[in-house]
């Protein structure tokens, strides 16, 4: 079940909100609690019972942990802590990477391994990343415990950033656990946010999608310069309102159920310098990798050698835990040798650069970037981007011109909405309009109905729905 269907527009959430908001407060996170687990099972129902074990591990090892280090017994903490992350590392390798490594070990001459062939549960780095951060602030002693089973399962296994993030930090949501506010003005706010990540991911992303995907699946003939550069800006701006639009939605659904998540998106596509860049894109990640794996490496303080050698390591996990495929490795491994570039010399040359060049520049990168990270097989990936840079002998042929002149203002509208513009022209009309509230209010309020309405009528007749960051 995927945000972005009428089963979960008009069925799923308006019966979840409804008994929400009608049974006491004591039950509320209880009935969250089931009906996560229910959005999870809709697509697999097994796959419930390998979330109910990650809620329980977790739980189990966060009191004994805590009960160990408050008895003095430290190293026995310590081998908890161990055993806790090797398990649940474990499921989340079993699951995601066996089939990877079996395959690549099957090409050593008289070896052949039969393959695993598990299904791939569906968001599993997210939440496996989620309750990694609990057992783990336990240990050092950042956050207590959590006591209730029902308050930690919510927290673990809350629908709304459930399967695509973002990546929760238990201690910025313990207290929301155990009480949060709820008020008109609150889910109005949600109601509102979760919309507009609607119509980025229904009326942007998804239509840019089709494009890329009538692009990129071509047969594997040469493409010419021109039609290169379209399908990757297609999916340049499919990637970013499809998981922007996501997260989105997963703050607005927070929202009506009285939490507060942190941000995961800031206009990355303005970004300066790739250092910049992954400070605004899937900030919830970036956060995660620097809290539990850079700075316990040393981060920057032990010298420049090891900071370098941090930035690589932490970069190729954020490559492995995009996927199980060479591309997200050989995609990992490139930011973290431009972010070492970056941190070497390039940042200051940089800053001293016209803004535009700059953004340039970043884009460009990224761009690439995109190219190794949007196709299964590296090969492919390298062949595309030598399409872009000339590789098949032709600027341009009559698709091309039919692409560009079809998808000008697609492409446009996507380059004006990745950026600040929209917000900053609302503020205004806001500022204007402020002087009367109630025109401001119900202008607000008719746009908004109109853009879902434009949304409904785009599912209703939909074929291509995906969510990228799904698989992941």
């Amino acid at each position: 079940m995927v945000f972005s269907s009428l089963l979960f527009l008009f069925y799923f959430l308006p019966a979840v909100i409804l008994i929400y908001f009608i049974i006491p407060g004591k039950f509320k996170n209880f009935w969250l609690l089931v009906a996560s687990l229910f959005f999870y099972a809709w697509g697999e129902p097994v796959y419930a019972l390998l979330m109910i074990a990650v809620i329980l591990l977790n739980y189990f090892h966060g009191l004994l942990i805590q009960r160990l280090k408050n008895s003095g017994r430290l190293k026995t903490a310590r081998f908890a802590l161990v055993l806790c992350v090797a398990l649940n590392l474990g499921a989340l390798g079993f699951f995601k990477y066996a089939d990877f490594i079996i395959r690549n070990i099957n090409h050593i001459p008289g070896i052949s391994i039969p393959l695993v062939g598990v299904a791939l549960p569906i968001g599993v780095s997210f939440f496996t990343f989620q309750a990694l951060s609990y057992t783990i602030d336990v240990y050092r002693g950042d956050v207590n415990a959590q006591n209730n089973l029902v308050a930690f399962g919510t927290f673990v296994a809350l629908f709304p950033q459930l399967i695509a993030g973002p990546i929760i930090q238990y201690k910025t949501i313990d207290q929301q656990l155990i009480h949060r506010e709820h008020s008109f003005d609150k889910f109005g706010d949600g109601v509102r946010r979760f919309i507009v990540g609607l119509a980025k991911k229904v009326l942007i992303a998804n239509t840019v999608g089709e494009l890329w995907s009538n692009i990129s699946g071509a047969g594997g003939s040469p493409l010419p310069v021109v039609t290169a550069w379209i399908g990757i800006l297609a999916f340049t701006f499919q990637i970013y309102f499809d998981f922007s639009g996501y997260s989105d939605m997963a703050i607005g659904l927070g929202k009506m159920f009285g939490f507060e998540f942190l941000e995961n998106f800031d206009y990355p596509y303005m970004s300066k310098s790739i250092t910049e860049f992954w400070r605004r894109w899937h900030i919830s990640l970036g956060t995660w990798f620097r809290d539990y794996v850079y700075i316990p490496l040393g981060g920057n303080r032990k010298g420049l050698p090891k900071q370098i050698r941090n930035i690589l390591i932490v970069w190729l996990l954020t490559g492995i835990w995009h996927g199980a495929s060479w591309n997200f490795v050989v995609w990992g491994i490139y930011f973290g040798i431009l972010l070492m570039v970056e941190k070497l010399f390039l940042l200051r040359v940089l800053e001293r650069l016209p803004a535009a060049v700059s953004r340039i520049y970043t884009m460009l990168i990224v761009i690439i970037s995109w190219a190794i990270f949007a196709f299964d097989k590296l090969s492919d990936g390298i062949s595309y981007i030598g399409w872009m840079f000339g590789a098949s002998g032709i600027l341009f042929d009559s698709k091309s011109i039919y692409l560009l002149l079809t998808n000008f203002v697609l492409l446009l509208i996507g380059c004006i909405g990745s950026t600040d513009y929209p917000k900053r022209l609302v503020s205004k009309l806001e500022s204007r309009l402020g002087k009367s509230p109630k025109i401001s209010t119900c202008g607000a309020c008719a746009i908004l109905f109109i853009i879902a309405i434009l949304c409904v009528a785009y599912l209703v007749d939909a074929s291509y729905n995906p969510f990228l960051y799904f698989r992941f």
